[in-house]
């Protein structure tokens, strides 16, 4: 297997990019995270970075219990958080979105609201949920999930990096083995909420590199993207 990554960051529409994002591979095992300092707290970008290199520098790749790797290895970074906050004397929160893979197993875990897609025979067969009001309205009939973008609990998060308690990350292992064809989108809320999930698709099969199709989503976005849009950083992989 062969891993075709790109990631792209940028500050957006504000004056500092509290986004961060990451990879580390071996042969065919690797990890991929994007973290989304939280813009209503100070030192985001601190926060984002610090649960980045956690996850990169405690990885290995030895493929074993991924699913209690991630949640350990989460745990880790929020107790990083939190000693961030007493040295810093501020609060420090991030999200995070990260994805193992090692042979043909994927697993992948979310705290708050950046999101993996996992596309797979030309569908996008998987997705994190959101840790959000907005996807709780949403899971409740309330709103559709087209919606949630619009809406205007979308940034009241439920779970977060950097907290005393509520910081527990939900684990996805796949349930089928994954294969060359296959892709996978990690993005902040910056990327997501200006995008339609089946336009992901289409522009993936329009690609013939993780770059390439990291371009077309952008372009869709910048035709969308309103003044002082927040924070976006996507990471496109293509297995070949």
């Amino acid at each position: 297997m062969i891993f075709d990554k790109f990631i792209y960051t940028n500050k957006g529409g504000h004056s500092t990019n509290e986004d961060s994002a990451g990879a580390e591979e071996s042969g065919e095992s690797g990890i991929f995270v994007v973290a989304d300092g939280l813009g209503g707290h100070l030192l985001g970008e601190v926060a984002s970075a610090c649960v980045r290199d956690t996850l990169l520098e405690q990885w290995r790749p030895d493929g074993k219990k991924r699913s209690l790797w991630l949640k350990d290895v989460i745990a880790k970074a929020n107790s990083r958080v939190l000693n961030l906050q007493e040295e810093k004397e501020c609060v420090l929160k991030s999200t995070v979105v990260a994805l193992t893979i090692d042979g043909d197993e994927a697993v992948w875990a979310n705290v708050g609201d950046s999101r993996l897609y996992y596309l797979h025979e030309s569908r996008i067969y998987a997705f994190t949920e959101d840790h959000t009001v907005s996807y709780k309205k949403y899971k409740a009939g309330e709103i559709t999930r087209e919606q949630i973008c619009q809406d205007e609990d979308q940034t009241c998060l439920l779970r977060s990096v950097g907290s005393m308690d509520r910081n527990e990350p939900d684990i996805y292992k796949c349930d089928v083995p994954i294969e060359a064809g296959d892709a996978f989108l990690l993005c902040s809320d910056g990327v997501w909420e200006y995008l339609k999930e089946e336009e992901m698709l289409i522009d993936l099969l329009r690609a013939e590199n993780a770059k390439e199709w990291a371009e077309l989503l952008l372009l869709r976005m910048m035709a969308r993207i309103k003044e002082g849009n927040d924070n976006l950083t996507l990471l496109t992989l293509m297995l070949k």
